[in-house]
């Protein structure tokens, strides 16, 4: 070699990322010990001299992850947020959060600033929206890039995704209305057309079209206020409805606020409400509210552990990969306290 070698010809020999590298370089303990031997071997070769003072000039915010979120304001997102960042922080890493409140110029904003600070990757739940969101300049970067619990359209954002079984959720709760005896279900809540909507509500689609009943979507903002509003409406045009599948626990929460408003029972002898998501509020609504539970801590730290295994070893995930999903059954839906 003519030049002095760089990270980049270390990486190219080793057959490492050059996030690898850099780990290796700073001894992370996040690199296996065979990666590790492997990129010091390559260095020996290749007669690369590591200039550490050089390299604290460039790299000092080493060690951050960015994290970045349409709605913190939403204990699922929190939640998730939360766990996430304690799991990176025993791999010796730390998260920079950043909230978008739904708003793609916004995230392109943050995504530039945590490329500028050099983050080590990038974890996004992106938002829906005119614009590119950030992802041309994630692309060039060329960090490793995770889309979690929603994805935007794959040839806008090639990256992997990850979120749990949303449709296998939605299907469960159908059929454990119907089990129920329910034979008029809503899906409430989710706005038309999004990925992340048609996910939740797939399920929900299959288990009525095997039971051979007619669908009821009632799509809206997925917030509290459209589930108390959507109570009325129920009782208004829709009375032969006897139970609803909830796009999240926040537009169950809302209904469940709206029934009680208008004096109608909500549970085996009334209108059944099931949730998604299971956030802790469910538990100590009244009545208590049966939701799908997407353990959302274990996945923030399936996640974590994910993004470090990228950034340590090079190995990107599967193109997609789906947490699994179960029922969380209480009095909403019919099921007697344990």
């Amino acid at each position: 070699m003519d030049r002095r070698p760089t990270i980049i010809d270390v990486a190219r020999h080793s057959g490492v990322s050059k996030s690898t590298v850099s780990l290796v370089l700073q001894n992370s303990p996040t690199v296996k010990e065979e990666t590790r031997v492997q990129v010091r071997a390559s260095m020996a070769e290749l007669g690369y001299v590591y200039n550490r003072a050089a390299a604290t000039l460039r790299s000092a915010t080493t060690g951050l992850v960015g994290l970045v979120i349409n709605d913190l304001k939403n204990p699922f997102f929190a939640e998730f947020a939360a766990s996430l960042q304690m799991k990176l922080s025993e791999g010796g890493f730390a998260a920079v959060v950043a909230n978008t409140d739904e708003d793609p110029g916004v995230q392109s904003q943050v995504v530039g600033a945590m490329i500028e600070h050099g983050v080590a990757a990038i974890i996004l739940s992106p938002a829906y929206g005119e614009g590119d969101g950030g992802f041309e300049a994630i692309k060039r970067s060329g960090i490793p890039t995770l889309q979690v619990l929603r994805r935007v359209d794959s040839d806008q954002c090639p990256f992997p995704f990850a979120s749990p079984d949303y449709q296998e959720g939605s299907r469960a709760a159908t059929e454990h209305l119907l089990q129920t005896g329910a034979r008029r279900i809503a899906f409430a809540g989710g706005l038309p057309d999004r990925p992340v909507t048609i996910r939740r509500m797939q399920g929900y689609r299959d288990a009525l079209a095997a039971a051979d009943l007619p669908e009821l979507i009632l799509t809206g903002r997925s917030t509290r206020m459209f589930g108390r509003d959507l109570a009325d409406r129920l009782a208004r045009e829709y009375a032969d409805v006897d139970a609803v599948v909830c796009f999240n626990d926040l537009v169950a929460l809302g209904l469940l606020t709206g029934c009680q408003q208008s004096g109608r029972v909500v549970g085996a002898d009334g209108l059944r409400i099931m949730g998604f998501d299971d956030i802790e509020e469910c538990a100590h609504a009244w009545p208590p509210l049966s939701s799908v539970r997407c353990d959302i801590a274990s996945f923030g730290e399936q996640v974590a552990d994910v993004i470090l295994r990228w950034i340590g070893e090079g190995t990107a995930p599967d193109p997609e990969w789906l947490s699994p999903v179960s029922l969380a059954l209480r009095a909403s839906t019919g099921v007697p306290p344990a």
